[in-house]
């Protein structure tokens, strides 16, 4: 692969992300390391270690000098799309962002309201599940149609928009699945089953399409250098059977652990979420009374 070939940079912009990244990363080291004060045995390491792989996920998406490759080939632009909707969002989720929005900024910060108007808003109106499946199907599907593509691929802040919305969308469909509230929903177990297997569906027919439809859909890739030395057409169902392989496990590990949670005599896991909503509400409302 010749250096022209790969074109490595950091842009202003990925330096501003980067750093955001940075603070929220201490933000929440400092509100877990708050909490864990007060419940030492209810959120366990791996939590913080979840989150912050999250955001490193996050920057590795769009951030980091490999993301700046998804102009070149349409392969890369599919995998850092799939990393901010089903690798940054779900770990982001199982960190307890909600509790570390509460105890992470300084205490000024927090008195002033922002994060606890933040809090009480996912406290008393989590997200529908319809509203979050629609939200993951409609980022994959209008972000992928060829003009609201070219779009992004033209301008630096579309382009933005399209990685956040993403990374939006990822972490409004994780939600039900992964239920970082204390309140979040109590969806049945089945449901959740259902809900992934029907997420999986506009995936694997958009996927399809790209690896069988025998057309360049996005013409911007063939005035840019090829990366290993593959056409447009094969970049694309490259592209498209990343996203096959990739959505069919993301969906299917987890509706699998659900359903042998679903089959387990015990179901040890349906007693464990009341310990974690009395201690987790007690906290936000603890923070809620200091902070109004």
């Amino acid at each position: 692969m010749s250096e022209s070939h790969l074109h490595l940079e950091l842009s202003p912009l990925s330096l501003a992300v980067a750093s955001a990244l940075i603070i929220t990363a201490l933000l929440h080291l400092r509100g877990w390391l708050h909490f864990r004060r007060d419940f030492p045995s209810l959120i366990p390491t791996w939590r913080l270690a979840a989150f912050i792989a999250g955001l490193f996920s996050v920057w590795t998406a769009v951030a980091s000098p490999l993301a700046e490759l998804d102009h070149q080939s349409l392969t890369f632009h599919m995998a850092k799309h799939l990393l901010l909707m089903t690798v940054a969002s779900p770990l982001l989720l199982a960190g307890t962002p909600t509790l570390s929005m509460v105890h992470g900024p300084p205490k000024d910060t927090t008195q002033s309201g922002v994060f606890l108007r933040q809090a009480r808003w996912l406290k008393h109106c989590p997200p529908h599940p319809l509203l979050c499946w629609l939200a993951g199907t409609a980022a994959v599907i209008g972000w992928h149609l060829p003009a609201a593509f070219q779009l992004g691929m033209r301008s630096l802040w579309m382009h933005s928009i399209e990685d956040f919305s993403f990374l939006l969308a990822g972490l409004l469909f994780w939600w039900p699945v992964v239920r970082p509230s204390p309140t979040a929903t109590r969806s049945a177990q089945w449901s959740m089953v259902l809900y992934l297997f029907m997420a999986a569906l506009p995936c694997d027919i958009l996927s399809a399409f790209l690896v069988f439809c025998n057309r360049l859909l996005y013409p911007c890739y063939l005035s840019r250098s090829q990366l290993f030395n593959i056409s447009p057409l094969q970049d694309q169902q490259c592209a498209g059977a990343l996203m096959w392989v990739w959505v069919t496990f993301a969906y299917l590990i987890p509706a699998v652990v659900i359903t042998m949670q679903i089959l387990s005599p015990t179901n040890t896991h349906s007693h464990r979420p009341v310990a974690w909503d009395t201690i987790a509400m007690r906290s936000l409302n603890g923070a809620e009374a200091e902070g109004v």
